[in-house]
């Protein structure tokens, strides 16, 4: 099945296959082509360039994009999408004045979440995840990670990672799977934090290996949850299942997580709500991408990741969701993409590339993902007509999408 896109008003993020992430200065250059055509066959972009040069081009299906843009699906690298129930209590307990940590401390939290999902079947675990994986598919998304870490047992946790599995296998969306065993500690195991480390280490991880459930491996280094002893002794047992770090760190406290992270050369660092000097030059010269969560910031009323000074450093930087059904239950990239421009300064060129071609970076898919380029998946965004790509991220409210193509079909 060939698609052709036709009289495309502009086409976005065009990038040589050579591109795989975007630093500095380069995030506020967004490559574009106007009045275009894309052709693709089968699941992949074959073909682009102006609409002047279009004769002789056929397919099977013509799409007209008169007044639209086109640019890549949004590489979301950050969710916890696969989890039970809700914990919209919660937000009522927020209001009324508590804390996260306070709600945490008397049972909620990862752990309220935690219990719910050891009580849910497998395929009903399944079923209410794919509910929110077809949304945000329509939401435009076409590469996902999704975490494990709301089952905190071995029997749980696989499970998690098993219903991960199964969306990779049946969705058309792209899927990478970490294992985030080291969330939050079990009440059974409250005073017994090595205890708890032990059995992700020697019970856990040789399973996930065996049914290879997982490509990266995560932890929540915080105060009150992981401290970097932890976090060393986790990511160096992950190693010996090949599995590449990720790190939740820096959301409430910074205490040198960051450094020790790069020091594992993990593929990313995320949340950074808080920030240092120190981080920051740990990270220059490193391959960790640093990824910002802003509608967690907007949902917690937390500070938000200092992209603009990462950004100033030369560094690079990834946007994600963090969808999960306690700090984040929204997995709307295109809201995440509004917000980064509205609350943390970043141009609409920093935040689309952010989206996409980065985002695909802190997956490990950028030489499939996230550009408009040759031999690439064609996995794209039509927009309804735009005045500009400002417009994306300048009217939050709206649905600016008008077609989404994954895997070179309409969704």
């Amino acid at each position: 099945m060939s698609i052709l896109i036709t009289n495309i008003k502009e086409l976005l993020q065009i990038r040589d296959e050579k591109t795989i992430k975007v630093s500095g200065n380069q995030m506020n250059e967004l490559p574009t082509l106007k009045n275009a055509y894309l052709l693709i066959d089968n699941d992949t972009i074959v073909d682009f360039g102006l609409m002047s040069n279009i004769n002789g081009i056929e397919a099977d299906q013509i799409l007209d994009a008169t007044g639209k843009m086109v640019l890549p699906t949004w590489c979301d690298s950050h969710t916890h999408i696969v989890y039970a129930g809700d914990r919209s209590q919660e937000f009522v307990d927020r209001i009324n004045g508590l804390s996260y940590e306070d709600i945490a401390n008397r049972g909620g939290g990862i752990i309220n979440s935690a219990k719910t999902l050891q009580n849910t079947s497998e395929d009903e675990l399944y079923n209410q995840s794919i509910e929110r994986v077809q949304n945000v598919m329509k939401l435009g998304t076409g590469a996902l990670e999704i975490k494990s870490g709301y089952g905190l047992t071995p029997e749980a946790e696989l499970k998690m990672l098993r219903v991960i599995k199964r969306i990779k296998q049946e969705f058309p969306i792209k899927v990478k799977a970490t294992f985030l065993g080291a969330h939050a500690l079990p009440l059974q195991f409250k005073d017994n934090k090595q205890g708890y480390l032990d059995q992700i280490i020697n019970e856990m991880l040789p399973q996930i290996a065996k049914e290879g459930l997982a490509h990266y491996i995560d932890i929540f280094c915080e105060k009150g949850y992981f401290d970097l002893e932890d976090v060393n002794q986790m990511l160096s047992a992950g190693k010996q299942y090949n599995l590449i770090p990720k790190i939740h760190v820096n959301q409430f406290n910074a205490f040198g997580g960051v450094a020790l992270a790069v020091k594992h050369n993990a593929l990313s660092v995320d949340h950074l709500e808080e920030l240092n000097p120190e981080d920051i030059e740990a990270l220059k010269g490193s391959n960790t991408m640093p990824v910002a969560l802003p509608s967690c910031s907007y949902f917690l009323s937390i500070p938000y990741t200092p992209g603009r000074q990462l950004i100033d450093a030369g560094l690079p930087l990834a946007l994600a969701t963090d969808y999960n059904p306690g700090s984040t239950p929204s997995g709307n990239m295109n809201f995440v993409v509004s917000t980064a421009c509205i609350k943390m300064k970043l141009t609409p060129e920093e935040a689309i590339n952010a989206a996409t071609i980065n985002g695909a970076y802190a997956m490990g898919i950028a030489k499939q993902y996230g550009s408009v380029t040759k031999g690439k998946k064609a996995n794209l965004i039509i927009t309804k007509p735009l005045s500009s790509y400002n417009y994306l991220p300048y009217a939050f409210g709206d649905n600016h999408i008008d077609t989404v193509i994954i895997n070179g079909e309409i969704i």
